[in-house]
């Protein structure tokens, strides 16, 4: 399986981006997607994910009330559109496929990633 990230990219303080998360599998509708990021010098962490058949969402709180994930499984992509964008979400986004039992926030259980698709917000 194969997922590439797209539309990051240089945007001000409380701009928007949209990101993409392109897979090659056609069992894209039975995997769980989770968006994950890193930034400098810190861990990745957790940022949404969304379950295979669209019913359930989770947030971290940081992002919660700004961020959306969604998917589209006839197009085999994820989105996570990125609103009121803050300096503090700088970081290298990628997104991940997980084929347990029930959608999570642990990045271990994900056993599929991208290369991810840096995103600078500037102040």
């Amino acid at each position: 399986v194969q997922l590439v990230e797209s539309g990051g990219g240089l945007v001000q303080a409380g701009g928007s981006l949209r990101l993409s998360c392109a897979a090659s599998t056609r069992a894209f509708n039975t995997y769980h997607v989770g968006w994950f990021r890193q930034a400098p010098g810190k861990e990745r962490e957790f940022v949404a994910a969304i379950n295979w058949i669209r019913s359930n969402t989770l947030y971290a709180d940081s992002v919660k009330g700004r961020f959306t994930i969604s998917r589209d499984n006839a197009k085999n992509t994820a989105y996570l559109q990125m609103n009121s964008l803050k300096p503090e979400d700088t970081a290298l986004y990628y997104c991940a496929l997980s084929g347990r039992t029930s959608v999570s926030d642990d990045e271990y259980v994900y056993g599929f990633w991208g290369q991810g698709t840096q995103v600078t917000v500037s102040s």
